[in-house]
C-alpha cells in the first residue's frame, strides 16, 4: 500500500516542480488588472521544441503497475478544471520507491527529465489537463510494468 502525501515544494523538490501561483513570484501588470506569477517552472527539452498540449485523464483503479520516464526532457500538468488529482513518482523504478502526492485542483507538476512518474491519475469525473514537454527527434519514453500492482491509500489532506 502506498500512502498519499500531500503536494509540497520540497517533498517534491527530488521529483521536479511544482507548479502553483506563488505569490512570491506575483508581479502586477496590464496597469494592475492582472497578476503574473512568473517563472513557475522552466521546461528542459534539450535539442527539442517545447509544445503545449491538453490531456484529457479519465478515472482508472487507483493501482500502479507501471512507470514511465522521459529520459529527453522535462513533463508539466496543470490542471484546467480545479480538481484534486494525484502525482506518483519514484527515484527508481522499483515499487518499494515509490511515492504518492495528493496534488490540489490548483497545483501542478513538472516531472524533471528522467524522473520516474506514472501516467495521469483523476479523482472523480475526467478532466483536462495543460501539457509542456518536448516534441523531437529520439526516443522520449521508458516504461517498466511490475509483477504485481500496489494500490494507493488516499486520505484528502484537509
Amino acid at each position: 500500500m502506498i500512502n498519499v502525501e500531500p503536494l509540497g515544494a520540497e517533498s517534491f523538490a527530488p521529483f521536479g516542480q511544482v507548479i502553483e501561483a506563488d505569490p512570491a513570484t506575483a508581479v502586477e501588470i496590464n496597469a494592475g488588472y492582472t497578476t503574473r506569477f512568473h517563472a513557475l517552472a522552466q521546461a528542459d527539452v534539450g535539442d527539442g521544441a517545447a509544445i503545449l498540449s491538453i490531456f484529457r485523464g479519465r478515472p482508472r483503479p487507483l493501482e500502479i503497475a507501471m512507470l514511465e520516464r522521459h529520459p529527453l526532457g522535462s513533463q508539466a500538468f496543470v490542471p484546467l478544471n480545479g480538481r484534486d488529482w494525484l502525482a506518483v513518482v519514484a527515484e527508481t523504478p522499483d515499487p518499494a520507491a515509490l511515492r504518492a502526492f495528493y496534488c490540489r485542483g490548483d497545483q501542478g507538476v513538472q516531472y524533471a527529465r528522467n524522473v520516474w512518474h506514472h501516467p495521469l491519475l483523476v479523482l472523480g469525473a475526467a478532466q483536462d489537463f495543460l501539457v509542456v514537454d518536448r516534441q523531437g527527434k529520439g526516443d522520449n519514453l521508458q516504461e517498466v510494468f511490475f509483477d504485481s500492482p500496489r494500490l494507493l491509500n488516499i486520505t484528502a489532506p484537509e
